[in-house]
């Protein structure tokens, strides 16, 4: 059974909102993550751990139109991006302000601008930890690709250039309530970021060096210092290692390990804290069958053990 939550109200529901979304980024098919991690059974798998779960089935955003979407500047895709966000920030918040736990399964991470947007609206002082091979922060500015899930957390932020199009994400998001675990890919413009702004970020050299357990405790001490802030979890399951979790659109060699990815959400899940989870960029067509059965599990299993599911 999970442990009590301060936030989630009994008898506690945890809301999925399956996100088939892929705009963020060039390559097709993370958009059938989340109807794999359902399909998987995850929705059992969380009743099992005493949630009510509720699923409405997937937003496929068809109302969302961006057929004449060019690029304003490097921005690739910018309209559809900015409209399918923003439906995730009211469809999060409204869940969040009802006292659910909103799961977002993603498709690409552009889509945290909506689901922290939405946990923020609830929750005005949670705080984020963000795990991740990348940080996710390039600005306008600083983007070489124009992909925005490369870009989503400078607009949390408020950072960089203002784009007209994603006026509607206000920069709720303080640099100071925000940490990182597990980055190890990381352009030159987004270290700059990261420093001029004072972002607290753990990479695998301290995650060797100090040990996953450590590596948690001073994160949460950095964003949460007396563990009474809501907290909000985007999990981009491109953070393990692509032995775990091969499955994903930017692999990167020498990620967490499967029982340091579970070891994150478990420790999230005791504080009792947990607001908002997302689990992000599985792509059930890189890779082989097996592959992506593999990626899949990992997907529900992280998501069991933020949601209270523990090893004894």
């Amino acid at each position: 059974m999970a442990h009590n939550s301060k936030f989630i109200p009994e008898p506690r529901t945890v809301a999925i909102v399956g996100c088939p979304f892929s705009g963020g980024q060039p390559k097709l098919g993370v958009d059938q993550g989340p109807i794999h991690l359902v399909e998987a059974g995850l929705i059992s798998q969380l009743e099992e751990l005493g949630w009510k779960v509720k699923f409405d089935g997937h937003h496929q955003f068809e109302e969302i139109n961006a057929a004449a979407d060019p690029p304003i500047g490097i921005l690739k895709n910018p309209r559809l991006v900015s409209r399918v966000t923003e439906a995730v920030a009211k469809a999060v918040g409204a869940h969040a302000a009802q006292g659910e736990l909103p799961l977002t399964l993603g498709g690409d991470h552009s889509l945290a601008m909506g689901t922290i947007s939405g946990t923020l609206m609830k929750y005005p002082d949670a705080c984020v930890v963000w795990i991740d091979a990348h940080a996710d922060i390039n600005t306008v500015e600083t983007t070489g690709s124009g992909n925005i899930h490369g870009m989503p957390v400078s607009f949390l932020l408020g950072i960089g250039s203002k784009v007209d199009e994603f006026s509607w994400v206000k920069p709720l998001l303080k640099a100071d309530r925000l940490v990182y675990i597990g980055l190890r890919d990381i352009d030159a413009g987004e270290k700059k970021i990261l420093r001029d702004n004072n972002i607290k970020a753990f990479s695998m050299h301290e995650v060797d060096k100090y040990g996953i357990g450590k590596v948690v405790d001073m994160a949460l001490d950095h964003v949460n210092p007396n563990r009474d802030r809501p907290i909000h979890l985007s999990f981009d399951v491109d953070a393990l290692d692509p032995t775990v979790a091969p499955s994903t659109g930017t692999p990167v060699r020498g990620g967490l390990t499967f029982r340091e990815g579970h070891y994150i959400c478990e420790a999230i899940s005791e504080t009792g804290l947990l607001v908002a989870l997302d689990i992000m960029e599985v792509n059930p067509s890189l890779a082989d069958p097996a592959s992506v059965k593999q990626t899949v599990a990992v997907g529900c299993s992280l998501a069991r053990s933020a949601l209270g599911e523990t090893l004894l």
